[in-house]
């Protein structure tokens, strides 16, 4: 089996929020190594532009009518996606820390753990 046939097999076989934990671990992985290597530029923009990617796919999932989360988690997740897009522009703008961003992304990763 090629390694595409395993992706493709996995993607159909993983539960939803394994597959979210597993790109929130992705991201943030991502996020936690520019920070190590303290990297700016191109590194960090993408690095942040795939934070927020991730979180604008959330939102808009979200905001979907057939979405079964309880109404209340699915307007903080929106909030939270706002929160994310507007922090991370201090980031590349002010070179403010990606803590904060870091920090929200692994505790929706608890929370998809517990709930998995």
């Amino acid at each position: 089996m090629t390694l595409q046939a395993y992706k493709n097999t996995q993607r159909i076989t993983e539960e939803p929020r394994t597959t979210e934990y597993r790109l929130f671990g992705q991201v943030t992985g991502a996020l936690i190594d520019v920070q190590k290597a303290g990297q700016d530029g191109s590194p960090l923009v993408e690095a942040i532009d795939w934070n927020k990617k991730l979180w604008r796919t959330l939102a808009s999932d979200c905001m979907d009518d057939r979405n079964q989360l309880p109404q209340e988690v699915r307007a903080k997740i929106v909030s939270l996606s706002l929160w994310i897009a507007k922090y991370s522009r201090k980031v590349t703008r002010e070179g403010a820390s990606l803590d904060p961003l870091i920090q929200v992304n692994r505790t929706i990763m608890q929370g998809l753990r517990g709930a998995a």
